[in-house]
């Protein structure tokens, strides 16, 4: 087996070693792997699924002459062959799938494509961080150290990774809060750009933060509804809300109606709360019996018609405790007028 060897600089992250150096392209590689929180029960596994989008955008980025400047965070978990450091030098055997990925996965993903395209990308020199046998609250602290100073990162991700809270009112209005943000900010989200927060100026945002963690706030407790259908996690949780309400947002926005702000339902607080009533009264079990939370199944599963819509204009008159049941009994009839007759049944 080949053993690889730098020059390198220890330094201490607290109390844990970690060695820094330049390898090449080609050789790491081989021998790096990606453990996914929430999926892979070992060590250290605090990323994401990747994101394909993303590793298309770094290949790019590659391909057209760019390299990274900033390090990569690795792990080395072969119990089986350690590393060695002897002065200022490193050494390691070239191990298929020996090193876990801490940091840099999408990039290191985004470098291997290109590679694959240009040979010479493998040759070129990145810069890496390599800890050994970390475990998960060890990988957990550097990974949010990282993201924290590069880029907002969820707060009640501590949750996903320790499984520890402060308490469960402050894990709610946290994850909430960071739902809130994603739903606000990525693209495809049904409420894109929708979603007002304290101290926004007037006029931007339809739906009150407040209203959100409202309606959720119990669902997502780690004793919630939620948590009862083994639905956990933040991206989970968060591909859930997207997904529902894009199911709905399918059959408004056929009539125009979900860019209405005067007459769509859903971003008014007693539309969506009667929506979130549905979806944990209701469409939750009825996707878990499908083992599915696509789009496509939830759109399936509602089937809602033309004449079925109800806008806001028919909701405004009632108060909001009425305005709320109605909402959700929409939602629950096309659920029943989804259902196949008793003669399509077979016994």
């Amino acid at each position: 087996m080949k053993t690889l060897s730098y020059q390198c600089l220890k330094t201490l992250f607290g109390d844990i070693p970690a060695y820094t150096f330049t390898m090449k392209v080609k050789e790491l590689v081989p021998m790096y792997y990606v453990a996914v929180r929430g999926r892979d029960t070992e060590e250290g596994a605090v990323q994401r699924v990747l994101n394909s989008r993303r590793i298309t955008s770094i290949k790019k980025y590659v391909l057209d002459g760019n390299i990274f400047f900033s390090s990569f965070i690795l792990n080395w978990t072969n119990v089986g062959k350690k590393i060695i450091v002897n002065d200022d030098v490193i050494s390691f055997e070239m191990i298929p799938s020996s090193i876990q990925v801490i940091d840099g996965q999408h990039r290191l993903a985004g470098l291997e494509e290109a590679m694959e395209e240009d040979a010479s990308i493998g040759d070129m020199n990145i810069l890496v961080t390599m800890c050994e046998s970390l475990t998960t609250p060890q990988a957990a602290k550097i990974f949010l150290n990282i993201n924290t100073e590069q880029k907002p990162v969820p707060k009640s991700l501590i949750y996903d990774l320790f499984g520890e809270i402060e308490d469960d009112e402050t894990h709610a209005i946290n994850r909430l809060t960071d739902l809130a943000r994603d739903l606000n900010d990525l693209e495809y989200s049904p409420f894109f750009k929708l979603i007002k927060f304290p101290g926004a100026p007037r006029g931007v945002g339809n739906l009150e933060l407040s209203t959100i963690v409202q309606s959720l706030k119990e669902h997502v407790k780690p004793a919630g509804t939620l948590a009862k259908y083994n639905i956990r996690t933040y991206d989970n949780q968060r591909n859930l809300l997207i997904n529902f309400f894009n199911g709905i947002r399918f059959y408004y926005e056929k009539e125009n109606i979900w860019n209405s702000k005067t007459k769509n339902p859903f971003v008014k607080a007693a539309g969506f709360a009667g929506a979130v009533d549905f979806l944990t009264e209701k469409l939750i079990s009825q996707c878990v019996e499908r083992r599915s939370f696509t789009v496509e199944t939830i759109k399936a599963v509602i089937a809602l018609e033309k004449s079925t819509l109800i806008t806001w204009d028919e909701l405004k008159n009632h108060d909001g405790k009425t305005a709320r049941k109605r909402v959700k009994e929409l939602l629950e009839e096309n659920v029943l007028s989804a259902l196949p007759s008793q003669d399509e049944y077979e016994f």
